[in-house]
C-alpha cells in the first residue's frame, strides 16, 4: 500500500460566445466540427481558468484551501510575465503556500500535466494538484484563413489530480515523443523574442485559394500534421500497452486528441481499433488544444454513466512536434 495519484475530479469550460461553421462546405463535412466557442475580445486564458476551476469547486463540493498546487498549461497566457498561475493563485483565492506555474505546450499538454502532477503527488510535494489548461487560438487566427479558423475553438478545464492510499496505480505508462524539426508546420512566426513585435515587419500571404494570414497569426501545414500523427500515434499505442502489460481489448475507452473527425477516423483505423470503445465528438468545440482531452473525458463521463472506467487510454498529438498518452483510472470521478 503506498501513495498513488488519482484524477478525483473533471470540469470543462466553453466560452458564451458561439461561431457557426458553413454546413454546405466540404471542410465541415470532413472535419465534423459544426461550431466554435470563441472568447470575448478582452476575455484571457486567466478568465477562462477561473470560470472552469470555480465550476468545478462548485460541482465537486472541493475545498480550495486543500489546494497546494496549481499549474497551468497554456500557449495564450495573459503575459510575458508574471506567471499566469501566479494570477490565478490569486484570483481563485487559493493559499499563500500554494506552488503554481505554467507551462508551454501544445495539444499534448494534458498528459505532461498529469505527469507532472503525479510527480508532485507521489514524491509526497502535493497532496491536491490543481492542473488547469486554458487557450485562446482565436486570437491568433486571421479572420480571412478558412483553413485554420473553422478548425480550432477556445475553452479552459480542470483536473483535481490527489494522494490515494492504494496499490493500484491510478495514473500510469507515459509515453512521450518530440521531432522539433517538424516546428514549421504549426508555428506563429513573429510577435514573442525570436522575431519581435514591433521590429519585425508585417508579412501578408494570400494562397491559391484566396485564404489570408500574415507571419502574427498561425500558419499551418495540415498534410504534415495529419501524417506526423498517422505515423507516431498509433506506435505509441503499442508502446503504452506493452508498458501496462495490456492488450487492446483490456482498455474501457480510447480518448485521443479531439483534432477532427476525419483525422480521428483514420487514427482508429490505423491502430485497428475499430470495434473498440473510441471518443470522437469534436462537433460543437472544434480542437481546443490543450483543452482537448480533458474536455473529451467531461464528455465520455457524462455520457457512459454506467460503464466502468478504470483503464482509459488518453494520447495527445500536435504543435511542437510533440505527442504524449498515458493510461488513467477514472472510477475515482464522481459521476
Amino acid at each position: 500500500m503506498g501513495i498513488k495519484s488519482y484524477i478525483k475530479a473533471v470540469a470543462g469550460y466553453l466560452p458564451g460566445k458561439i461561431e457557426k461553421n458553413d454546413l454546405t462546405k466540404r471542410l465541415t463535412k470532413k472535419t465534423g466540427i459544426y461550431e466554435r466557442h470563441l472568447a470575448d475580445e478582452n476575455e484571457c486564458a486567466s478568465d477562462l481558468a477561473v470560470q472552469v476551476a470555480e465550476r468545478m469547486f462548485a460541482q465537486y463540493a472541493i475545498e480550495r484551501e486543500q489546494i497546494d498546487f496549481i499549474i497551468l498549461c497554456t500557449q495564450s497566457p495573459d503575459y510575458f510575465l508574471p506567471t499566469t498561475a501566479c494570477l490565478l493563485q490569486e484570483k481563485l483565492h487559493l493559499s499563500k503556500h500554494c506552488g503554481a506555474f505554467d507551462f508551454n505546450l501544445g495539444c499534448s499538454g494534458y498528459i505532461y500535466g498529469l505527469s507532472i502532477a503525479k510527480g508532485l503527488v507521489e514524491t509526497g510535494q502535493a497532496k491536491q494538484v490543481l492542473l488547469l489548461t486554458a487557450e485562446t487560438y482565436s486570437k491568433y487566427i486571421h479572420p480571412g484563413d478558412e483553413t485554420v479558423k473553422p478548425l480550432f475553438g477556445d475553452g479552459a478545464t480542470a483536473t483535481l489530480i490527489a494522494a490515494v492510499q492504494s496499490d493500484v496505480e491510478g495514473i500510469h505508462s507515459f509515453e512521450f515523443g518530440t521531432d522539433g524539426s517538424g516546428a514549421d508546420s504549426l508555428i506563429v512566426p513573429a510577435g514573442a523574442l525570436r522575431n519581435p513585435y514591433g521590429k519585425t515587419s508585417i508579412i501578408e500571404q494570400v494562397d491559391d485559394y484566396g485564404n489570408r494570414r500574415t507571419n502574427y497569426h498561425i500558419n499551418m501545414n495540415g498534410s504534415e500534421i495529419t501524417n506526423f500523427a498517422l505515423n507516431v500515434v498509433p506506435e505509441t499505442v503499442q508502446n503504452i500497452l506493452g508498458k501496462a502489460g495490456l492488450e487492446k481489448r483490456d482498455i474501457d475507452y480510447y480518448v485521443f486528441h479531439q483534432a477532427n473527425k476525419f483525422m480521428l477516423d483514420f487514427l482508429q483505423q490505423k491502430c485497428e481499433l475499430q470495434g473498440l470503445p473510441f471518443w470522437n465528438d469534436p462537433s460543437n468545440c472544434g480542437n481546443t488544444v490543450s483543452n482537448s482531452v480533458p474536455l473529451a473525458i467531461t464528455q465520455l463521463l457524462e455520457a457512459e454513466k454506467a460503464l466502468a472506467l478504470g483503464k482509459v487510454m488518453l494520447i495527445g498529438f500536435g504543435v511542437g512536434l510533440s505527442w504524449a498518452g498515458c493510461i488513467v483510472d477514472l472510477s475515482h470521478v464522481p459521476r
